[in-house]
């Protein structure tokens, strides 16, 4: 009833204008309304799914679309993500919903790895006994399940040996293993006189 009587007291007030001209702008206006808030809605409706699903929760380290950090908050239009700089990134919650999310902590452990080479001259199984014991003496790495040192490829310059190994899967974690590891087999070819070739 309000909505027909004001459209009755704006066409005798202005007599120029007809119902038909009126509702037609409503509805251009309508549709205006509806352009200019699309990625408020969006956001607001892609918060509101990210917030009801189980996954990526306050704390986790996340990557998306060339994004990575832990997230800090997640609201109803944005997420807080915190780089391992200190920046602070403000993502809309639409572009997190719409693409991959690789979401690091997700599990208590997390497998690395690292490529060795050896010269070719190496006993390769000694070279392999030599990692495995230098992985497994160094920190953070956990025994179960057991690192694996796998004779990979012959490089140009080198027999490649696979280094994978099991750590927490939090980021310090995953950097004070890696170092613990590099170091240690290092330290050990150098005591076993095993060379690692450089391109010739």
């Amino acid at each position: 009833i309000w909505v027909v009587g004001t459209l009755i007291s704006l066409t005798v007030l202005l007599p120029g204008l007809t119902p038909t001209s009126l509702i037609t702008g409503l509805g251009i206006g309508t549709v205006a309304i509806g352009f200019a808030f699309q990625d408020i809605f969006e956001n607001f409706l892609a918060g509101i799914f990210i917030m009801a699903r189980k996954k990526m929760r306050i704390g986790d380290y996340i990557m998306s679309d060339g994004i990575e950090g832990v997230v800090e908050e997640i609201k109803l239009r944005e997420t807080h993500i915190r780089k391992l700089s200190r920046e602070l990134s403000i993502v809309p919650n639409a572009k997190l919903f719409k693409n991959t999310i690789e979401i690091i902590t997700d599990e208590g452990l997390r497998r690395h790895e690292i490529t060795v080479g050896v010269a070719y001259d190496t006993d390769l199984e000694r070279a392999r006994i030599i990692i495995r014991d230098a992985v497994e003496s160094s920190t953070g790495v956990k025994l179960e399940p057991a690192p694996d040192v796998l004779a990979d490829e012959f490089n140009s310059s080198s027999i490649d040996f696979t280094v994978r190994w099991w750590s927490g899967s939090g980021i310090a974690d995953m950097l004070d293993s890696r170092d613990s590891v590099v170091r240690n087999i290092k330290i050990a070819f150098d005591e076993a006189g095993i060379e690692i070739p450089f391109p010739q």
